[in-house]
């Protein structure tokens, strides 16, 4: 069963409740689908008239700002110890590599770091969790993950509900087209990401080579 036909099978408020709690948790930093489950219910949502895309986009964004200042939280007194556990809970997401290029970014973006790491798939659930345990003031994390929750939990379902509006016949037989798209921006993302931490990790375990005083 697809996501979209099992959302089907529940109410309108239940699917407000999930879309803002799958994507608060992934904020928060446990690696679940936020962005396919927003795609599905933004389809959803322009099929059916039960579900009110603005009720459903402010649930999406009201998560992603919520559960990035609950990571940032969670971070910033958990401190580096925290990365370390969440390494164990989940080797894929909180690798060595991946937590160096997060880093890595953090250091030389800043706040642009949580803005525009909300619009990747994997940095996605870093962002506040990194922001806390480097010590990043929060008015900073706070502008940023303001204005990122609202781009992009909020861009994404007006986004993809208006193009089920305009083309709502030819979704109705294909909206699993949705699905798959966002199944493989997703999956490039984080193979695009995972290599870049795989060379940042690579540098950082490499030391450079002293120079050699050459004897006048």
């Amino acid at each position: 069963m697809h996501v979209q036909e099992w959302l089907e099978t529940i109410p309108a408020v239940a699917v407000y409740v999930l879309v803002g709690v799958v994507i608060g948790l992934e904020s928060l930093g446990i690696p679940l689908p936020g962005e396919i489950v927003l795609v599905s219910s933004a389809l959803l949502a322009s099929q059916h008239g039960d579900i009110n895309p603005y009720v459903l986009g402010a649930c999406a964004v009201a998560g992603a700002i919520i559960g990035d200042s609950i990571g940032y939280a969670i971070g910033r007194k958990g401190g580096r110890p925290l990365l370390a556990w969440l390494g164990k809970k989940f080797p894929k997401h909180f690798s060595e590599a991946n937590i160096a290029l997060a880093e890595r970014s953090f250091q030389k973006w800043g706040m642009w770091a949580v803005f525009f790491g909300r619009f990747i798939a994997l940095l996605r659930i870093f962002a506040g969790p990194l922001a806390g345990v480097l010590q990043m003031p929060y008015w900073k994390f706070l502008i940023a993950n303001v204005f990122g929750g609202i781009l992009w939990a909020g861009g994404t379902t007006a986004v993809i509900y208006s193009v089920g509006i305009v083309a709502e016949a030819w979704l109705k037989r294909f909206s699993w087209l949705g699905l798959v798209l966002a199944v493989l921006i997703g999956v490039a993302s984080m193979l695009i990401v995972k290599n870049r931490a795989k060379k940042a990790a690579e540098r950082v375990e490499t030391p450079e080579p002293e120079p050699v005083a050459v004897a006048d």
